[in-house]
């Protein structure tokens, strides 16, 4: 019989007293990597145990962003309940929560306590703004923070209204920077033996993922916009007609732009004034737009896209969700794995998408029912057993 591989967490133990989705998106990743998560829930549970969309009563995205983790129901106004936490975090390497500022130093549960009381604790705190600024106690979901940090306003056609982006991008740029600080936090404390209190807010974590608008109103002076489909700095790098479809090109240097010219049948077009540097190529984009599309639009998305990449050009039809996760790259890559639920049955789940060589990914648990490990956690803590 083969011996199971270790997974790279296995032995680190969470307590999560996050809920929504950028905590529990962090914390998701970490259990498909092996870590124990327990999560702290009310009676109510969890908010998105009542979003839908929903199988059999069950919220299928609390599946999704709860996957592999355990949960107990602790009421953190009630002292004996919040003896329990305090008594778990001591059982833990990291506590991980996302209520709003100095919430959890009301209950007695904050950073300052349980860090005097365990030394070694690893306290990360996710909010909308962080823990200090003007902002600090603002609510804030997702789309507040898209307006905020200035992504709506680049978002969208030029001479239309900003556009969200279409997916909760803050909650999942907050979650990913969550476990990058846990992780250089743990990395720390090998060396010092001390934990780390981890401030994180969604604003900060948005507006670090935007380097390239960033740049230009930090260094350049300018005032970045909508570009609709095409890139502000760059042409041709954007979206364009067939005749079935729109297929997405990007062409980011003079050496490609010549091939690009050949194949489109315009060799001339490489020696052009307008289209001679990037710079030129995106002022006068509007001009380049019609030559592509002179020989783009009568012709299919499967031989565009054919004749790009023989050339070696970036080229792809557009895909909804559903056909990109039906690919073939995503199953060769192992980013949505089976989960095996009690009342839903087998369900694809995403998986966290970094590939540790030689680790099998899948083999994951589903996300628990409500309170489903409350006595078995709290009969540990009774017989003082300890890690």
């Amino acid at each position: 019989m083969q011996k199971a591989i270790p997974l790279p967490l296995a032995g680190l133990r969470i307590l999560d007293f996050t809920r929504v989705l950028a905590g529990p998106y962090c914390t998701a990743m970490l259990a498909d990597l092996g870590a124990e998560v327990i999560k702290v829930e009310a009676a109510s549970g969890d908010d998105y145990r009542h979003v839908g969309p929903f199988r059999n009563g069950e919220s299928l995205l609390f599946q999704t962003v709860n996957r592999g983790k355990k949960s107990i129901i602790l009421d953190l106004k009630d002292e004996r309940d919040k003896k329990a936490a305090f008594a778990l975090a001591g059982q833990c390497d990291v506590v991980i929560e996302n209520f709003r500022p100095g919430v959890m130093d009301r209950l007695g549960l904050g950073a300052a306590v349980l860090q005097e009381a365990y030394p070694s604790l690893i306290f990360v705190s996710v909010s909308g703004f962080g823990q200090t600024g003007p902002n600090r106690h603002l609510p804030a979901y997702d789309m507040i923070i898209q307006a905020m940090s200035g992504l709506m306003e680049i978002t969208g056609e030029k001479d239309r209204q900003p556009m969200m982006v279409g997916d909760a991008i803050a909650d999942v740029a907050a979650g990913m920077f969550a476990a990058f600080g846990i992780m250089v936090a743990l990395y720390e404390r090998e060396k010092t033996g001390a934990g780390r209190q981890v401030d994180l807010a969604l604003y900060d974590s948005l507006l670090s993922m935007l380097p390239l608008s960033s740049c230009r109103a930090l260094t350049a002076g300018q005032v970045p916009t909508r570009t609709g489909n095409r890139h502000a700095l760059s042409a041709p790098f954007g979206t364009y007609p067939a005749k079935d479809g729109y297929f997405a090109v990007a062409v980011l240097n003079d050496r490609l732009f010549r091939s690009f010219a050949e194949v489109i049948t315009a060799p001339d077009i490489a020696n052009d004034p307008r289209f001679i540097s990037d710079e030129k190529r995106c002022e006068n984009e509007p001009a380049l737009a019609r030559h592509i599309e002179a020989w783009s639009s009568s012709k299919s998305l499967d031989e565009v896209i054919a004749s790009l990449t023989a050339a070696g050009i970036p080229a792809a039809r557009l895909s909804t969700i559903n056909e990109a996760l039906a690919s073939e790259q995503v199953a060769a890559r192992a980013l949505v794995s089976d989960v095996d639920h009690a009342s839903l049955g087998t369900l694809p789940i995403p998986e966290q998408p970094v590939h540790f060589v030689g680790v099998p990914r899948g083999n994951r648990k589903p996300a628990p029912a409500l309170g489903a490990d409350t006595e078995a956690i709290l009969s540990l803590l009774r017989h003082g057993v300890t890690r």
